[in-house]
């Protein structure tokens, strides 16, 4: 019985490391009103993926990520920082015109590259480990569950609750897709573009603080 109510506790961390409007999210925002529901789905799952990763970190090796996250706290700065600039270029730059045809002709469809920058966003910010962490041992699982390949089933509940969390985000977005209006979808691409960018700025001015001001090593 315990190990069932484990299993719900790995799902509802799932669900709650998905809910923060982060910069995922407005990707997932992004790719749903400009492609559709698949898109956004599928964008959705690549942060399913990272959030699957962290989980097996946040129970195996929490120790060992904190130490490399310490030791080379500027490089991801500057490494996760560039990677959101790009990405959200990309989204500032897209042309959501073309997409919206698409889907309005009932050919909507997705990429690999809306899933691969779903997990080049989500590894561009490893602190997301310390939230899943922080969730764990909310609902006791870290307290109770030896660290050993036993919690398998926990972590695949985790990701469960990811993928069933951007599955219905997607949806319901996708279906008030229509109240929006062509150069809606455009601005809203171009200001949510706009918000990853000054995200990833802050990182790199960041690390750039970091590295000329307190004298920290770039490692």
């Amino acid at each position: 019985m315990e190990f069932f109510v484990d299993i719900l506790k790995g799902f509802f961390v799932g669900l709650a490391a998905s809910v923060p409007m982060g910069p995922i999210a407005i990707l997932v925002v992004q790719k749903t009103l400009s492609k559709g529901h698949r898109s956004g789905f599928f964008t959705g799952l690549g942060a399913s993926v990272v959030d699957t990763l962290y989980a097996i970190v946040a129970i195996f090796a929490l120790a060992f990520a904190q130490s490399f996250i310490d030791k080379h706290e500027n490089i991801i700065y500057l490494a996760g920082g560039l990677i959101l600039m790009l990405i959200g270029l990309s989204m500032a730059l897209s042309n959501p015109f073309r997409n919206k045809k698409k889907v309005d002709g009932k050919k909507s469809s997705f990429s690999s590259t809306d899933f691969l920058q779903a997990i080049a966003m989500g590894i561009s910010n490893p602190m997301a480990i310390f939230v899943i962490f922080a969730l764990f041992a909310f609902v006791g699982i870290t307290d109770q569950t030896p660290r050993s390949w036993n919690v398998a089933p926990i972590i695949l509940s985790v990701s469960a609750g990811t993928v069933v969390y951007w599955f219905f985000f997607s949806w319901a977005l996708s279906h008030f897709q229509d109240k929006f209006s062509l150069r809606t979808i455009l601005w809203a691409s171009r200001v949510m573009g706009a918000i990853v960018i000054i995200v990833g700025l802050v990182l790199v001015g960041k690390g750039v603080f970091n590295v000329l001001f307190l004298n920290e090593p770039l490692q």
